[in-house]
């Protein structure tokens, strides 16, 4: 909400500013197409890029959810996904963006920060997953950088937080972690 109020200024709300908004119908559904290609460009080698740096011992072992099997699980999983990724491209590639961008930081310098910053805050999961979200990163802010659109990045983080949250909930039994 303070992202928001803070790039709701001049005039303009924030939700045309970050490309979030859904008026647009056509736009949405081209939203939701780049979203699904940017969730399958990075998850893909993502996971390949997990198993390789789990067994050079570049990684710790992800546990992307402890919660235990109740009726209430898949919904609680899906819910943080989508919060997730509203969090962090609102915040990381939105706001930090735009406001480094008005400080007149060069777009290669706002790229950089934003995807390091991304990685940084994986670091818990090891250095694997540093490189690993700082590509995603790159790729996102990227993508902010040439098309201003949020909600394609919002929705791509949310399937992959999805794919990661419940499909180890679903099969945390047959995967040996």
């Amino acid at each position: 909400a303070l992202v928001v109020y803070l790039l709701s200024e001049g005039g303009r709300s924030a939700a045309s500013r970050l490309g979030i908004d859904l008026r647009n119908r056509a736009q949405v559904v081209h939203d939701l197409a780049w979203g699904a290609g940017l969730a399958a460009a990075i998850g893909i080698p993502g996971l390949g890029l997990y198993y390789l740096a789990k067994a050079v011992n570049l990684n710790a072992t992800v546990v992307p959810t402890a919660i235990n099997e109740h009726w209430w699980t898949l919904p609680v999983l899906v819910l943080a996904a989508v919060q997730n990724a509203l969090l962090e491209e609102v915040v990381v590639v939105g706001y930090l963006m735009t406001r480094l961008r008005q400080l007149g930081w060069t777009p290669a310098w706002v790229l950089t920060a934003s995807a390091v910053l991304r990685g940084s805050y994986h670091l818990y999961q090891g250095f694997g997953a540093f490189v690993g979200n700082a590509v995603m990163g790159l790729v996102f802010a990227g993508y902010f950088q040439r098309r201003s659109r949020i909600l394609p990045l919002v929705i791509a983080h949310t399937l992959l937080d999805v794919v990661a949250f419940v499909g180890y909930a679903v099969l945390k039994d047959h995967l040996g972690l």
